[in-house]
């Protein structure tokens, strides 16, 4: 169940924390007794402390985070969503032109939060907001983080793969293993030194079936 920790609470206002301490527990509790896991949408420190606390499993954004509160994260086991195209395309609609304008103040931000979470050693997952910015774009958030964030081709790869089927708590997916549900994709080119290849899926399996043919 997703829940949001904080949000604007009116136009042009900050985010600010949705529920009560007392509230997120009482949330989190009712979901878990119901085998249900709890994420949270939260991009101030506060918002984040209190569905941290209150036993989320991920965070999404964490936009504003805190050295202090991704200490927290990890010492919790708390995953981290970090959605870095989200910001990167709404930069974008508001005029920003990548490239040529300075860097907007929120994406100045996420790279303090971003290098704050690395250095506390949390557990990233891969989610980029799609919708936010095109459907089928997908693999924008995974080269971002490789060109601009630091990541390697095999970190974003493992967060996308191994490391979601771990924060989704689905045990029959994300490695390549015998016994395990067969999704998988193809590329043209080798995706663990160039990311990039991920736009050039030549097969999708989906379940066992083939639902892109390879190209001939």
């Amino acid at each position: 169940m997703k829940i949001y920790a904080d949000y604007r609470w009116g136009k042009n206002e900050p985010s600010r924390p949705t529920f009560s301490q007392e509230e997120l527990n009482a949330i989190v509790e009712t979901a878990r007794s119901a085998g249900r896991p709890t994420i949270a949408h939260a991009t101030t420190p506060e918002g984040m402390r209190r569905a941290i606390t209150a036993g989320v499993e991920t965070i999404e954004h964490g936009d504003e985070g805190t050295p202090e509160v991704f200490r927290l994260m990890k010492q919790k086991g708390v995953a981290l969503c970090p959605t870095v195209a989200a910001g990167d395309a709404v930069s974008g609609y508001a005029g920003w032109k990548k490239g040529r304008d300075p860097e907007p103040p929120r994406l100045l931000q996420k790279r303090a939060s971003m290098k704050a979470a690395r250095e506390a050693g949390v557990t990233f997952v891969m989610g980029g907001d799609a919708g936010v910015f095109p459907h089928g774009d997908n693999a924008r958030e995974m080269d971002l983080l490789v060109r601009e964030y630091g990541f390697t081709p095999l970190d974003v790869l493992r967060q996308a793969t191994s490391g979601n089927a771990a924060g989704f708590h689905l045990n029959d997916r994300g490695s390549i293993r015998a016994g395990l549900l067969a999704d998988l994709v193809s590329v043209a080119g080798d995706p663990t030194r160039e990311v990039a290849a991920l736009r050039q899926v030549r097969m999708v399996m989906k379940g066992g079936a083939v639902f892109v043919e390879p190209s001939k």
